[in-house]
């Protein structure tokens, strides 16, 4: 058994997966069954203390890594804890999340927040994880150009890490002008507004055209399978495509454009071995996730929260937990 620790909760992001089992009960072999406490983008305060524990103490303020190994398998081993089979994740079926007062984790995923990192940038360290591992599965480094195919919280997370980790352009698009806008905020190079029913092969040549070379890297955060041909077609030979969007189980792709071209095709599930470096990154300023939260309620509105996200109103939805300190 792994040492726990009692939280209480004090900040929950919502993210389009907590909406979507709301709305459908399922994602891809994920069937929820019975009822399921969602959540999984949080911090909160430590209570109470396993006896095993001995890095954090009550009264510590922490963001919670959702997913939490159950077993020391092959992947755990060779630092891949991500992809083990029977891995605990937060809101995940059938696992509960921690949308609510208090909630008890794993001590080892649950990391002390210096005193200059707020809980909400804590809850958003998750989101702002699935950036770094995409970034670092897809290769970006000093003078890398990117492409991110979405403007949604994941493409703007991407941005701000790709950034960071020394991009020099990034061109992102969307259909949504309103979330180009928050892109350039944000710092996004080029901004492309996608249009309904345009090919994906003309696509490619815009986003060339912006760069004045094709990307080295591109980031995919969609899931939409016309956007996952055009990032195929858009990158530079020899490049690689991040495939973080999920969207149906079969896509047609030109597979053979990227083999003869020595495009790499690289999956993205999760993240692993972020939590420390996020912090560090918050700490020191080299990011702001700040701008993405756009609008916040008491834990007692979760259903007109929840609803705001399925509207797709701002970016990133914020419940507070305790009721005592709404604060960010």
């Amino acid at each position: 058994m792994h040492p726990e620790v009692l939280l209480q909760m004090h900040s929950v992001g919502i993210c389009g997966s907590d909406v979507h089992y709301w709305q459908h009960g399922r994602i891809g072999d994920f069937v929820v069954t019975k009822p399921m406490v969602l959540g999984h983008e949080a911090s909160g305060r430590v209570v109470k203390v396993g006896s095993a524990v001995k890095h954090l103490e009550a009264g510590d303020r922490v963001a919670i890594e959702p997913g939490a190994p159950r077993e020391m398998d092959e992947f755990f081993k060779i630092g891949r804890y991500n992809l083990s089979p029977t891995i605990f994740f937060c809101a995940t079926p059938p696992d509960d999340g921690n949308l609510c007062r208090y909630y008890k984790h794993s001590a080892d995923f649950c990391y002390k927040l210096p005193n200059n990192v707020t809980f909400e940038e804590g809850a958003l360290i998750e989101p702002l994880s699935v950036g770094i591992h995409a970034c670092r599965r897809a290769g970006v480094t000093i003078g890398s150009s990117v492409l991110i195919c979405g403007a949604g919280p994941i493409g703007l997370v991407c941005l701000l890490v790709a950034k960071a980790m020394g991009a020099s352009h990034v061109v992102i698009t969307d259909m949504l002008p309103e979330r180009l806008t928050m892109a350039k905020e944000l710092g996004a190079d080029f901004q492309l507004k996608v249009n309904r029913g345009v090919e994906p092969q003309q696509l490619a040549k815009s986003v060339e055209d912006l760069l004045g070379a094709q990307p080295h890297v591109t980031i995919e955060c969609s899931g939409v399978e016309s956007s996952i041909q055009t990032a195929i077609y858009a990158t530079r030979s020899g490049g690689a495509v991040a495939l973080v969007g999920v969207g149906p189980q079969m896509v047609t792709v030109p597979l053979i454009n990227a083999a003869l071209r020595e495009v790499d095709i690289r999956g993205v599930f999760r993240y692993c071995n972020t939590w420390p470096m996020a912090i560090a990154m918050l700490a020191s300023g080299k990011v702001n996730v700040k701008p993405l939260v756009t609008h916040r309620f008491p834990l007692e509105q979760a259903a007109q929260a929840f609803e705001t996200t399925r509207q797709g109103l701002g970016i990133k939805v914020m419940l507070k937990c305790d009721p005592k300190d709404q604060k960010p």
